[in-house]
């Protein structure tokens, strides 16, 4: 697995979960096209997969 995971928020949170929205927030996400960069742990992992149809994910 990679070290560093970079996430890019792609789609709107507008009308999703709230369960959702607050799960984009703490990756630290809040615009559309940013992008942030984590360490690749389980924790990160289950927070992609939750979000995974509003984000792109590239491995470094």
């Amino acid at each position: 697995m990679a070290k560093k995971l970079a996430i890019t928020l792609t789609k709107s949170v507008i009308g999703r979960t709230e369960g959702q929205r607050e799960t984009v927030k703490a990756l630290g996400l809040s615009k559309l096209h940013q992008t942030v960069e984590h360490d690749d742990n389980p924790a990160i992992r289950g927070m992609i997969n939750k979000v995974s149809h509003l984000i792109t994910v590239k491995e470094q």
